[in-house]
């Protein structure tokens, strides 16, 4: 069986509230896929990283990996440091087949949630 599992990808910060609608998009993968695994993982400032949600998907049995950058845009960071990391894990699990999409925020789904929250506003 190839397992697939999926790697919710954010860029991290200092302030550890951050990260709560991060857990709470986990928790909801986690309702509505529950056999489909899904870790967290942080460009910087938070824990796992990217190798390290990867390795612990790649110890529980998962064969196929699928990041999925949860950024508004593709910045500096996806255009530039998240080939990088992805290349660097590819190397590190050879065995393992990772891909990624594009950032969430490129996605018309995504921008019609958004623009339906602030519709609400008013």
């Amino acid at each position: 069986m190839n397992m697939k599992a999926i790697v919710l990808f954010g860029h991290g910060a200092r302030d550890a509230r951050w990260r709560e609608p991060f857990d709470r998009l986990a928790s909801l993968w986690r309702v509505r896929y529950p056999n489909t695994p899904v870790e967290l993982a942080f460009l910087e400032l938070m824990q796992p990283s990217l190798e390290e949600a990867i390795a612990a998907q790649v110890s529980a049995g998962v064969r196929e990996v699928v990041v999925v950058p949860v950024f508004f845009g593709q910045g500096g960071h996806l255009r530039n440091d998240f080939p990088v990391l992805l290349t660097a894990c590819q190397e590190k699990f050879p065995n393992v087949t990772l891909s990624a999409t594009p950032a969430v925020g490129e996605d018309d789904a995504v921008l019609q949630a958004i623009i339906d929250f602030a519709a609400r506003a008013i």
